[in-house]
């Protein structure tokens, strides 16, 4: 604080009370004393099981097919790269409800994909419990792929080339020496795809709809329930609000220090 101007530090702390005030709001209208009873019904229940199933499943398919893809991303010098990573980039800007649009267009029964699909094998991708993992995975993956790609770039490369040398292959390298470098990285980004997945909305509502027990996920039901039960959407309100401030305590190393690796453009 020693020697900054007054008129920046009155904006600052204005621009955190508009950060803060909101949070307070919430904690301070949550009912406390009913909340385990408010978390224990059915409709909850339901929302709180889907939503950690999907975001589980999102997660898992963000990295079986983030990992590559940031490799690519990292190592490989192609064509196009930049526009690769544009594309890559933009499910983070774009709205979710337009990503929503573009899976149904793309995934619907009359789809591009969806079609087909159904004509060949019967299945039926939107309004369904994998159409919200589907969602999920999309609006999940970029935060896994450019937090991977960040650590592959950050690493120290001697170590595989080390590897090389002795004779292992390049398969045997990435599984044995680079994924072990980059655990960290790989963590972050798994629980970043994660918190977003389970938080996701616009995309779900638009591709998957919102049915209880099968595509309502916490979110929808609190949407739902802020018209019929108030402290119940607040209940479910502060159970994500304390995921996500776990998810930040989980990785204040890399996202909360100053400086730290991780709050680095990749």
């Amino acid at each position: 604080m020693h020697g900054a101007p007054w008129a920046i530090v009155f904006v600052a702390v204005i621009a955190l009370a508009f950060l803060l005030i909101p949070l307070a709001g919430l904690l301070a209208a949550t009912p406390w004393a009913r909340l385990f009873e408010l978390l224990a019904s059915d409709v909850t229940l339901q929302a709180l099981r889907l939503s950690l199933i999907t975001s589980v499943a999102a997660t898992v398919i963000a990295a079986v097919l983030g990992v590559p893809l940031a490799w690519m991303l990292a190592r490989v010098e192609f064509p196009g790269r930049a526009v690769v990573r544009a594309l890559v980039l933009l499910p983070l800007v774009l709205p979710p409800v337009v990503g929503g649009t573009a899976l149904l267009t793309a995934l619907g029964r009359r789809g591009i994909i969806g079609a087909p699909l159904e004509s060949l094998t019967g299945i039926t991708l939107p309004f369904s419990t994998w159409g919200v993992i589907i969602a999920a995975t999309f609006v999940a993956m970029p935060f896994f792929v450019l937090t991977v790609e960040g650590a592959l770039r950050g690493m120290d490369r001697r170590f595989e080339d080390a590897a090389v040398t002795l004779g292992a292959s390049r398969l045997m390298v990435l599984r044995r020496v680079t994924l072990p470098l980059i655990a960290p990285g790989l963590l972050a980004g798994a629980l970043l795809a994660w918190a977003r997945a389970l938080g996701e909305f616009g995309a779900t509502i638009t591709f998957a709809g919102n049915f209880p027990g099968r595509t309502q996920t916490m979110p929808l039901a609190i949407y739902t329930l802020l018209e019929t039960d108030r402290d119940a959407a607040l209940a479910l309100s502060v159970v994500l609000l304390a995921i996500c401030v776990a998810v930040l305590l989980i990785l204040r190393d890399q996202w909360l220090r100053p400086g730290a690796a991780g709050t680095r453009r990749p």
